[in-house]
C-alpha cells in the first residue's frame, strides 16, 4: 500500500493516542502511543544504537560525573511507570545545553548541560523527561508510525517479529540505528507527554516538578541571551516558556509530596568539570570530525592506585608516582619525567611527543637571578605578585614553544602546593604533530627567591577526567626542600 493510502488509518491510529487531564485533584493520566515493537525490541534496537553513538560522540571520562548522574538517574529511574528497562545513564562530552534518549532505557546528558544547571532539582528534571520518553516507548513509536507510513496497514496485524522482518531489516529500513532522527525528535504532544510523566516520576523520587519549569525559564533565556548553547535543544524541543507552563499546572495536580535529601555532589561535579579542557559542540563536532592518518592514541594502562616515591638526586623535591609509571631524570639540573609505558609517541617524522604524564622542573623567570624582584615588560596575565609574575612568563614561553595551546578561559586557580602558594593553569588546543586534542595542566609553586618549581601535566583531552585523581595525588604528593640550591 502506498504512503498515501495509508495516511487514514495512520491519523486514526495517532488519534487513538489518549492524553487528558483528570479531576483537578488528580495528576494527569497519560497514555503511550500504539507500538509494533515489543519491549525487547526496544532494548535490542536500544543496545546497537547505543553502541555507535559511543562511537559517533565523544564520551566524559570522569568517573565522579558519571557515578554522580547514574545515582540520580537510578533514583528516578526507579519511579518510572512502564516497562522496568534497565536504565543507562552516561554523560556526553559535548558543550551545549542537552540530552537525549534511545530505546530500552539509553540516556545521554551532555556534560555543557551538567555544568550550568542550578541545582540537583533541575538535573533530575531534565534526567526524568528522558526517562519518561523511554517509559512511553516514544523512540520506538516514532520508528512504528514511519514504518506502518512506508508498509501499510499489514503491520498492524503483528507482521512484525513473526519472523518476516527482522528487527534489524525493519530499523534499518526507517533510517538505521545510532543517532536516528526518529528516536530523538519528537512531537509536541509527545514532549508534552515526557513532561507531565517526568513531573510524576520527579515528585514520587522526592524531588520538586517546579525545579523542572526552572529549567525551562532558564533555557528560554538562554535562547535569547547564549542561543548557540541551546541551538540543539531548542531545535528538538517546543518552546520552553510553553512546556515550563504546562509542568507548573501538572506540578498544581500533584500537590505536595514527600521531599528527599540531595545525593549532593553537583557543586564538586561543576568545579571539577570546570578544570576540564573545553570541549566542541556535536555541531562543531559533525564539522570537523577527528583526523583519520595513521596517527593513533597511545593505548596505556590504567595509573596504579598504589604509588612509590621518586626523590630528586640532589635532594630538592620527592614525588608520588604510580608503580607502574617510569621516571627519567635528565642527565644534570634539575628536571624529570614521569611517565606511563607508551605515554611517548614517535610520528611518521621521528619526532616524540609525550601524551601522557607529568614533568616537573624549576623556572627562572625573565632569566632573572637569584632574589630579584620580576616585572613582566609585557604585562602579567595573573597579577603582580613574584608567583603570578613568574607563572605569567612561564606560561608564555610554553606557548611561544607550542603555539597551538591557548589559555582556557576561567580555569585558573589559587591554591596551596607543598606548603607554599601555587597558581594551577590550564592551557588546550589540537596538536599539529597528532591532530588530537591535548591539555596541559601547569601548576606553579612559589619559591623563597621568587623562582618557582612547576609541574606539567600533560593528557589527551578525553582522557584528563580519567587521570585527574592521579594527577591530583601526585600534585599533593610533592614535597621541596628550600635548603637545596636549585639555581
Amino acid at each position: 500500500m502506498t504512503i498515501r493510502s495509508a495516511q487514514p488509518a495512520f491519523v486514526f491510529v495517532i488519534a487513538a493516542v489518549l492524553l487528558g487531564a483528570c479531576a483537578a485533584s488528580a495528576q494527569t493520566v497519560v497514555r503511550p502511543g500504539f507500538n509494533v515493537f515489543s519491549v525487547a525490541q526496544d532494548v535490542e534496537i536500544g543496545k546497537q544504537s547505543a553502541t555507535q553513538v559511543d562511537h559517533q560522540i565523544p564520551m566524559l571520562s570522569d568517573a565522579m560525573a558519571q557515578q554522580y548522574v547514574s545515582a540520580l538517574g537510578a533514583r528516578l529511574a526507579a519511579q518510572a511507570p512502564g516497562p522496568k528497562f534497565a536504565y543507562q545513564f552516561k554523560v556526553a562530552n559535548l558543550s551545549e545545553l542537552n540530552a537525549f534518549a534511545l530505546p530500552g532505557g539509553f540516556i545521554y546528558v551532555h556534560r555543557g548541560l551538567l555544568q550550568q544547571v542550578h541545582s540537583e532539582g533541575e538535573l533530575a528534571g531534565v534526567l526524568a523527561h528522558e526517562i519518561a520518553h523511554v517509559a512511553l516507548r516514544h523512540p520506538t513509536n516514532q520508528a512504528s508510525k514511519a514504518y506502518l507510513a512506508q508498509t501499510g496497514l499489514g503491520v498492524l496485524g503483528g507482521l512484525l517479529g513473526s519472523g518476516r522482518s527482522s528487527t534489524s531489516q525493519v530499523v534499518n529500513a526507517i533510517g538505521g540505528f545510532g543517532m536516528n532522527t526518529l528516536f530523538l525528535k519528537f512531537s509536541r504532544s509527545a514532549e508534552s507527554q515526557a513532561d507531565i510523566v517526568g513531573s510524576q516520576i520527579m515528585s514520587k523520587a522526592g524531588y520538586d516538578p517546579i525545579e523542572m519549569a526552572n529549567f525551562f525559564a532558564y533555557m528560554g533565556q538562554q535562547a535569547g541571551s547564549n542561543p548557540s548553547q541551546v541551538a540543539r535543544f531548542l531545535s528538538d524541543h517546543p518552546a520552553p516558556a510553553d512546556r515550563e507552563a504546562r509542568v507548573r499546572q501538572e506540578a498544581s495536580l500533584i500537590g505536595s509530596a514527600r521531599r528527599t535529601s540531595p545525593i549532593g555532589t553537583l557543586v564538586a561535579v561543576q568545579r571539577r568539570l570546570g578544570k576540564i579542557a573545553p570541549v566542541p559542540t556535536a555541531t562543531q563536532l559533525a564539522q570537523n570530525p577527528p583526523p583519520t592518518g595513521t596517527s593513533t592514541v597511545p593505548t596505556i594502562e590504567s595509573p596504579s592506585t598504589r604509588f612509590r616515591t621518586f626523590q630528586q638526586r640532589d635532594g630538592s623535591f620527592s614525588i608520588d608516582q604510580p608503580d607502574n609509571w617510569s621516571a627519567s631524570e635528565a642527565p644534570d639540573g634539575y628536571g624529570v619525567t614521569i611517565l606511563p609505558r607508551g605515554g611517548i609517541e614517535t610520528n611518521s617524522r621521528g619526532q616524540e611527543n609525550i601524551q601522557y604524564g607529568v614533568i616537573i622542573n624549576h623556572f627562572v623567570p625573565f632569566d632573572g637571578s637569584v632574589g630579584s624582584h620580576f616585572i613582566d615588560p609585557q604585562s602579567s596575565v595573573y597579577g603582580t605578585s613574584n608567583l603570578e609574575q613568574a607563572m605569567s612568563d612561564l606560561v608564555r614561553q610554553i606557548r611561544q614553544a607550542n603555539p597551538y595551546l591557548d589559555r582556557v578561559d576561567g580555569s585558573d586557580f589559587r591554591t596551596i602546593v607543598a606548603g607554599a602558594p601555587s597558581i594551577d593553569a590550564r592551557l588546550a588546543g589540537r596538536s599539529p604533530q597528532t591532530g588530537r586534542d591535548e591539555q596541559v595542566t601547569i601548576v606553579g609553586r612559589e619559591l623563597a627567591d621568587g623562582h618557582i618549581v612547576y609541574l606539567l601535566l600533560i593528557s589527551p583531552a578525553n582522557e584528563v577526567g580519567a587521570l585527574q585523581q592521579t594527577f591530583d595525588h601526585m600534585v599533593h604528593s610533592l614535597r621541596i626542600n628550600e635548603r637545596i640550591a636549585h639555581n
